[in-house]
């Protein structure tokens, strides 16, 4: 993710507008990496060292847990407890993947690469969406 495109997303002056954004771009990056785990499970499976079924699966609940988090962006005023729950889940899934990598996964070299990078851009999903909480509540 660009510096470029977050600092578009960031230009409001409305705090909630901002932590709105940022769901959303959660959602459509998380909607779209969903999609493809289960709509390729195998390929991507393969190239990154994961098993397809658990790739499919996986692919299911991103999309599913994406549709949440972008109805909670859709709001006008997305509830403090469902923003807290997405920061949470976004920090446990980033710690997770990492934890995968190195106890549960074989990946590929393309799967060192993947895995700590899709794990980073949710801990930044849940950074961006923390802060911007934190800005509503002034």
């Amino acid at each position: 993710m660009s510096v470029t495109l977050l600092n578009g997303i960031a230009r409001t002056t409305e705090p909630r507008a901002l932590l709105r954004r940022f769901l959303a771009l959660d959602a459509v990056v998380t909607g779209a990496n969903g999609l493809a785990y289960a709509a390729f499970a195998g390929p991507v499976g393969e190239l990154i060292g994961v098993g397809e079924g658990l790739l499919f699966e996986l692919g299911l609940l991103l999309v599913v847990y994406a549709a949440g988090v972008g109805w909670l962006a859709s709001r006008r005023r997305p509830a403090a407890g469902a923003v807290k729950a997405v920061v949470e889940t976004n920090y446990l899934w980033a710690a997770a993947s990492l934890v995968a990598l190195v106890v549960w996964f074989s990946p590929t070299a393309a799967g060192m690469v993947w895995i700590p990078a899709q794990a980073l851009t949710v801990a930044g999903f849940a950074l961006a969406q923390q802060l911007a909480l934190r800005s509503t509540a002034k």
